[in-house]
């Protein structure tokens, strides 16, 4: 992932000083994509994991997120 941003900085900065070709445009679309991809999946993943706490100590947890909980036990 570290890659991919860092090419995304590189043709952003390009972008600003000279402008940027076609290709050059369309890879940076499809590097963005890709990014929001992986770090969409990453929060999913985490919040898939969660178990939310009020201060008393009682779990709060929202219903819709575990179902999503339990249907990711169940596969």
């Amino acid at each position: 992932m570290l890659t991919i941003l860092n090419r995304i900085n590189q043709l952003a900065k390009k972008a600003q000083e000279v402008g940027l070709t076609e290709i050059e445009k369309t890879e940076q679309t499809d590097l963005r994509k890709e990014y929001l991809q992986i770090f969409r999946g990453s929060v999913k993943s985490i919040l898939l994991n969660a178990t939310i706490y009020d201060p008393n100590g009682d779990d709060v947890t929202p219903q819709k997120l575990r179902r999503e909980q339990a249907q990711l036990v169940k596969e």
